[in-house]
């Protein structure tokens, strides 16, 4: 399978160019062509966040659908035995197809398991209609959901390459982090690191990893905790040095105010505009 480009989208961290000539060129727009084909026809799969549902995406996959023409085929429902129900369609020649992930067991804390439980997901969706790349919009938990995902699972050439994810890393407020106690180093490092971002230090080592272009977007409620409420902004900013240096882009979008509370990231209709910029 080749090599794609992985964008890494981060939403709510804590939420990703005579006959011999006209041969050539002939071959390298046909090359452009196929290229852009296969983009538009890759599916995103949306994952919630902790104690989430299908209505914690509705709103973004909303959007995908009237501004970019994406189309909803498929809501893949996980049981809390692992297995995966789909419900609805994925027609050939889709454009932009979008499949929403629901847990049922959605208040999972072991973010291995759930890595596991999207791997399956993917591999259901793979057999019933076959596809090589593939993106993620998450929020919150749906974040570690994917990124544990690529952790165990980035390198095996059986499986579907990510192409865009989402989330947060060094901590959750009220859990394993407070607000204004760990900051992060010029190299983007934090100088405190919890045991999930201690494991997730082997992303730094994926050979897939030394060619994401990263969007990570982030909430500040402007109250001087400098979080949206749920995660640090610094937790939020510890995923550069996961991505880093080998990254092939990395930016950084701060959203401030009431609409960047936490669980209000993915209902804001400028964080909305951003991803759908950057994923289309």
């Amino acid at each position: 399978m080749r090599r794609s480009k992985w964008i890494i989208i981060i939403i709510g961290l804590g939420v990703l160019i005579g006959s011999g000539w006209w041969l050539l060129g002939h071959a390298t727009t046909q090359k452009a062509q196929q290229v852009k084909q296969t983009e538009n026809e890759q599916p995103t799969f949306y994952l919630h966040g902790y104690g989430g549902s299908a209505r914690s995406t509705d709103s973004m996959t909303k959007a995908a659908r009237e501004q970019k023409n994406a189309t909803q085929v498929l809501t893949a429902t996980v049981r809390k035995d692992g297995s995966v129900d789909l419900q609805g369609r994925w027609l050939a020649k889709t454009t932009r197809p979008i499949v929403q992930v629901v847990f049922e067991d959605n208040r999972n804390p072991n973010y291995q398991q759930d890595g596991e439980w999207f791997k399956n997901v993917l591999v259901a969706v793979n057999r019933q209609h076959s596809f090589k790349r593939f993106n993620v919009e998450a929020h919150s938990m749906g974040n570690l959901t994917a990124v544990y995902y690529l952790l165990n699972h980035a390198i095996d050439k059986q499986l579907p390459r990510m192409a865009k994810i989402a989330g947060h890393f060094d901590g959750i407020i009220g859990m394993d982090d407070q607000p204004n106690q760990n900051q992060v180093k010029k190299d983007g490092q934090p100088q405190k690191m919890n045991a999930t971002y201690r494991q997730l230090m082997g992303l730094r080592n994926q050979p897939p990893a030394k060619s994401i272009a990263v969007l990570n977007i982030y909430g500040d409620l402007g109250d001087g905790t400098h979080s949206d409420g749920r995660v640090s902004n610094t937790s939020s900013q510890s995923l550069r040095y996961l991505v880093t240096p080998g990254a092939k882009t990395y930016q950084e979008k701060k959203f401030t105010g009431k609409k960047a509370q936490h669980s209000q990231l993915h209902e804001n209709h400028a964080v909305n505009q951003t991803v759908l910029a950057f994923l289309w």
